[in-house]
């Protein structure tokens, strides 16, 4: 039998008619969740774990440069092993995400919501190992931990993108939507979530840095509570009447 769950009509997010609007700015706020998270990894990533970011691929290709140019061995390792995990994370969580359908799709389609329970689990191994080290892992605690958070930011970039022109992972197309609708006086699309995911990438990175340093403990907290509240919320989309989300 087809599994239909991601049609339009068979569940909350789907359901055409009043309310969508106001699930699509459900979507939205849980997108601006997932940003915080990715604050949350990709600081603790570059100051924690050998320098190099778990969804800034950007960056990263940027390091591989710099760590060619000064013969930088052990840099040149920890940008690409980034590079690899996150890539093996796209290709682990775009296979769960699926395809983006010809047709009109969900708001918050069934599938995106199984990805990012996959990416939640990888974490709890990543707060496991980041316990097991006492918030210091060693040189190659730090090689597993920064591949592990690769792997799950490329899970979660894969099942964003599954949400259409959006991202929780890579910001600087939203930064540029944002200046070049200020400068042509057109409202972007999206311009709610993209401010708010830009503040709450920042806000994520500066909590996480403070956390790491002064309570390590704490870290796998801020890591797992944006995916948890995510993954709780979209439950409720799925079967809420639509009164009750409106």
């Amino acid at each position: 039998m087809p599994d239909n769950r991601d049609e339009p009509g068979r569940y909350g997010p789907g359901r055409a008619g009043h309310g969508s609007a106001h699930r699509a700015g459900h979507r939205d706020l849980l997108v601006v969740f997932l940003t915080f998270g990715t604050g949350v990894v990709d600081a603790v990533s570059f100051l924690r774990l050998g320098g190099a970011f778990s969804s800034v691929i950007t960056g990263n290709m940027v390091l591989l440069g710099v760590a060619a140019g000064h013969h930088d061995a052990t840099l040149a390792v920890h940008g690409s092993l980034a590079l690899a995990g996150y890539a093996l994370g796209v290709m682990a969580g775009a296979p769960l995400a699926g395809p983006a359908p010809e047709r009109q799709q969900p708001v918050w389609p069934v599938r995106v919501t199984i990805c990012l329970a996959a990416e939640t689990a990888i974490l709890v191994v990543f707060s496991a190992g980041w316990l097991a080290a006492g918030g210091r892992p060693g040189t190659a605690g730090k090689l597993a931990l920064l591949a592990i958070a690769a792997v799950a930011m490329g899970m979660q970039s894969a099942a964003v993108r599954r949400l259409g022109q959006m991202s929780s992972t890579y910001l600087t197309s939203t930064l540029t939507g944002i200046v070049a609708g200020l400068v042509t006086r057109q409202r972007p699309a999206g311009l709610g979530r993209s401010l708010g995911s830009l503040a709450a990438i920042v806000v994520g990175a500066a909590g996480s840095s403070v956390v790491a340093a002064d309570v390590p403990d704490w870290l796998p907290l801020l890591v797992l509570a944006p995916l948890a509240a995510v993954l709780a919320y979209s439950l409720r989309l799925w079967h809420a009447p639509a009164a009750d989300i409106s």
